[in-house]
């Protein structure tokens, strides 16, 4: 999901009239996309806790993954 379709679901939703000189709208749909990306990261990273093979491997690429978010 991106933030044109955040946006979007948004006005749909009834929220109008937000995006003045300040695009508040803009800025709430950029939030949410960071957080599902957040979101998705995480459950990324603890399927590979959780799920591991090999334990060396697995814990790397969650780790890899973990920090992705500070990038």
């Amino acid at each position: 999901m991106n933030v044109d379709e955040i946006t979007l679901m948004a006005r749909k939703a009834g929220f109008v009239g937000f995006d003045g000189k300040n695009k508040s709208l803009c800025k709430f749909a950029e939030l949410v996309e960071a957080a599902a990306r957040a979101d998705v990261r995480e459950a990324c990273a603890k399927f590979f806790d959780d799920n591991d093979i090999n334990l060396f491997w697995g814990s790397q690429v969650a780790r890899h993954i973990r920090e992705r978010e500070t990038t």
